[in-house]
C-alpha cells in the first residue's frame, strides 16, 4: 500500500510539476514558453532527493491552426473557399531544473521553434479578382523563443508526504527570440508580375514578443485515493511593454497608431485535472482534465495598444504519464471544445460596436515530454 501511495503521489507531482507549454492552438499569439515554474521535478524517486539534485528535460510541441473564428463563431466559409490561413509549429523545449532542497527549485527553460504560415491574404490577396489562380504561399520563423527563469517554494515539505501540497512561483521572461523576424512575401505588379518584398512574418510566428515579462505561477494536488489524484497549475504572465516597435507594414504610407505595430501582450493558462495510477504497470497512469489558455484583450499593467488577437481556447486533455527510477514521461494531446476570438482593444474603440477581428485556431495540440535525473 505504501508503494502505491508513493507512486500515485509521485505522479501528481510529476503532472503539477512539468506542465506542457502554453503554445496556442492558433494565431492567438500565445508566446511559447512553460506555463509553470520548475521545467521538471518529476521522477518517481521525487520523496528521495536530496539537496543539490539536478534535472534535464525536453518537451516537444506540435499543432496546426487553420480554423477562423470571430467570437466563438467559427468562419466555416474560409475551409469552403480555400482561403483560411493555416499555422504549423514544431517546437522543442529546453530546460534544467536545480533543486537546493525538496521544498525550493530553481529552472530555466528554452524553447526552440519552427513554423510555418500558409495564406493567400498576406500575398496576392484572397479575392479572385487579385488571385485568379488563388495562389497561396508560406512565411517561416526559426530559432530560439524566450528564455524563462523561474523559481518555485512547496507550502509543505514534500518529504513529509502529504495528501495535498501547493507551490507558489515567480518566473522572469527575457525577450531573447526575435521578434523581427521577416521572411519573404509575394506580390504582383499591375502587369501580372511576381515579386517578393521582406517584411515581418505574422504575430502568430514572430520567435518572441520583444518584452521583458513577469509570470506568478501556482500549482497544487490533492490525493484523492490511494492512486487516485488531483491536480491543477497555472500562471499569468505580466507584460509590462505595450508595443515592441515593429511595424506590421513598414512600406505602408500611413502607420495606424492603434494597430500599427505588434503588441506585447500578457497571457495565461491553467490545467485542473484526475490522476489514476495503473497498479499492473508500475510507474503508468493515465489522466484527464480541463485546460485554459490565452491573451487578454486588456493588460493588467501597461498600454494595450499594438496589434494582437486576443481569444482563449478550452480544450479536454488526455495523457498518459510514465515514471521509472530517474527516466520519466508524458504525453498529453488537449483537444479544442471551446474557442473564442474576443474583442481586442482596437476593436473597442469602433463607435459602432461592429468591428470584431478573427483568429484561426487548431483542432487539438500534441505534447510529449521527457526528462531524467542526474
Amino acid at each position: 500500500m505504501k508503494t502505491i501511495y508513493t507512486i500515485a503521489l509521485a505522479i501528481a507531482c510529476a503532472l503539477v510539476l512539468y506542465t506542457p507549454a502554453a503554445h496556442a492552438q492558433g494565431c492567438v499569439a500565445v508566446r511559447h514558453m512553460s506555463c509553470t515554474a520548475p521545467v521538471g521535478t518529476n521522477s518517481a524517486d521525487f520523496f528521495k532527493q536530496r539537496s543539490g539534485r539536478w534535472q534535464v528535460s525536453a518537451g516537444y510541441r506540435f499543432f496546426r491552426s487553420y480554423k477562423h473564428f470571430v467570437g466563438d463563431v467559427e468562419q466555416k466559409q474560409r475551409v469552403e473557399q480555400g482561403t483560411q490561413v493555416i499555422n504549423v509549429s514544431n517546437a522543442l523545449d529546453l530546460g534544467i531544473t536545480y533543486m537546493p532542497s525538496l521544498r525550493w527549485s530553481v529552472s530555466v527553460n528554452l524553447p526552440v521553434q519552427n513554423n510555418d504560415r500558409s495564406s493567400l491574404y498576406e500575398h496576392y490577396g484572397n479575392a479572385v479578382a487579385q488571385n485568379p489562380d488563388q495562389k497561396r504561399f508560406d512565411t517561416r520563423s526559426r530559432g530560439i523563443g524566450d528564455l524563462r527563469i523561474s523559481g518555485s517554494y512547496w507550502i509543505v515539505n514534500p518529504a513529509t508526504l502529504p495528501k495535498a501540497n501547493l507551490s507558489v512561483g515567480l518566473g522572469v521572461k527575457l525577450p531573447t527570440g526575435n521578434y523581427r523576424a521577416t521572411d519573404s512575401f509575394h506580390k504582383l505588379t499591375k502587369e501580372g508580375q511576381d515579386y517578393t518584398v521582406s517584411l515581418p512574418v505574422d504575430q502568430s510566428i514572430q520567435l518572441g514578443d520583444g518584452g521583458v515579462g513577469v509570470s506568478v505561477e501556482l500549482q497544487g494536488y490533492a490525493q484523492l485515493t490511494p492512486t487516485l489524484t488531483a491536480y491543477s497549475n497555472g500562471f499569468y504572465l505580466f507584460n509590462p511593454r505595450e508595443t515592441n516597435g515593429v511595424v506590421r507594414n513598414p512600406t505602408a504610407t500611413t502607420i495606424d497608431p492603434i494597430t500599427g505595430q505588434f503588441s506585447v501582450a500578457d497571457q495565461f493558462a491553467a490545467r485542473v485535472g484526475l490522476s489514476q495510477a495503473i497498479g499492473f504497470i508500475p510507474g503508468l497512469s493515465v489522466m484527464l482534465g480541463g485546460r485554459l489558455e490565452g491573451v487578454p484583450a486588456i493588460d493588467a499593467f501597461g498600454g494595450s495598444k499594438g496589434f494582437r488577437r486576443p481569444g482563449y481556447i478550452v480544450s479536454v486533455e488526455p495523457g498518459l504519464a510514465y515514471m521509472r527510477h530517474k527516466t520519466s514521461a508524458a504525453l498529453t494531446v488537449p483537444i479544442a471544445v471551446y474557442r473564442n476570438r474576443i474583442t481586442s482593444y482596437a476593436d473597442r474603440l469602433d463607435p459602432l460596436g461592429l468591428k470584431h477581428g478573427d483568429a484561426a485556431f487548431a483542432d487539438y495540440l500534441v505534447s510529449f515530454n521527457v526528462s531524467r535525473w542526474f
